[in-house]
């Protein structure tokens, strides 16, 4: 899975959305901070590739973009939209291949901007990186070939606070960041960098007006941080091989970046630090139960402006819960499953 896939809906309601064999799976909670609904597929009966990627808009709406098998050897991309979460999501509609026709090229990653039109990206046959865009009246737009080379599997897909997009990526010498320049335009490369970095481990994250921060892995094992127009800096030493997640949420009164991660030891490690303030430093706390191997974590903000994590195990579908305490710092409630 490519994005946050806990998110909370336009109503308050929290979702999960999971791979699962030739489908996509949602869960919603029934009511804000209620029990959950059973699993439920997502976007008709068409039959699907095991790779999700999930964006959301400001306007709670989920994007959901998956591949799925179209002829022998092919297949081609498929979007859905789903509105609320104990909504029906719509029918998954063809969005095309990023070479007219051929086989997967990647893991997609989507973004939405501030005018609610999902950005789809994957890469293509030669290596690069290609868009494709939905029009401000219904629609998509043209592929686009945002050009790069030897870029890697996945995508890290953001949109910043200013409503614009921007995307970054993995190469074999580092990391390479496109960012449109203005609303519905065509992201454009704008700046890369040498740094060894861990292919899988990109997450990127708004943290400011101007600015939108990438989190990774570098090939020593050490949490990386960087805004483009900056150096690098080293945050913490990982707490395990996978991605971070990261969200933004006030901790005491004071803006904070939550990182969340599975550790070496197969619990969930937890840190937060000020928000762009690095040099602060962070520290890692493990909480829960030991997960299965396959278990990728994710963070989210309920209604209540409270930090919810969860942990899913794809498959044996296994979802476990826990929420802030309503107390200073990060005391979290026991892990339940749901």
């Amino acid at each position: 899975m490519n994005g946050d896939w806990l998110i909370r809906g336009r109503d308050g309601r929290l979702s999960v959305y999971l791979p699962a064999g030739d489908a996509v799976l949602c869960r919603a909670e029934r009511g804000p901070g209620g029990p959950w609904d059973a699993p439920r597929r997502v976007g008709g009966d068409q039959k699907l590739h095991s790779l999700l990627a999930v964006g959301q808009g400001a306007d709670g709406y989920a994007h959901l973009v998956s591949w799925r098998p179209t002829a022998r050897g092919e297949s081609g991309l498929v979007h859905s939209t789903h509105f609320r979460p104990r909504l029906a999501a719509l029918d998954w509609i063809p969005i095309g291949h990023p070479n007219k026709r051929g086989e997967r090229t990647g893991t997609p990653a989507v973004a939405v901007d501030a005018q609610g039109r999902a950005h789809v990206f994957v890469r293509n046959k030669g290596g690069g990186v290609s868009m494709l865009g939905q029009k401000e009246k219904g629609g998509w737009g043209p592929w686009r070939d945002l050009k790069g080379r030897d870029v890697q599997e996945e995508l890290a897909a953001v949109t910043g606070e200013s409503g614009r997009v921007e995307l970054y990526a993995a190469t074999p010498d580092g990391i390479v960041h496109w960012r449109q320049e203005k609303p519905g335009a065509e992201p454009v490369l704008e700046e890369t960098i040498e740094t060894p970095v861990r292919p899988g481990t990109l997450h990127a994250l708004a943290t400011s007006p101007e600015s939108t921060t990438l989190f990774y892995t570098d090939t020593s094992g050490d949490l990386c941080v960087w805004r483009p127009g900056a150096k690098p800096v080293t945050l913490i030493a990982s707490a395990g091989p996978g991605p971070v997640r990261a969200v933004r949420c006030e901790l005491d009164g004071h803006d904070c970046t939550l990182l969340a991660q599975r550790s070496a030891s197969g619990r969930v490690a937890f840190a937060a630090y000020p928000t762009e303030q690095e040099a602060a430093g962070a520290w890692w706390t493990e909480s829960g139960p030991q997960l299965p191997a396959d278990a990728e974590v994710s963070l989210a903000v309920d209604e209540d402006d409270r930090v919810v994590a969860a942990t899913l195990s794809p498959t044996s579908g296994q979802l476990l819960l826990t929420r802030r305490k309503d107390e200073p710092g990060l005391a979290l409630e026991a892990w339940r499953q749901v």
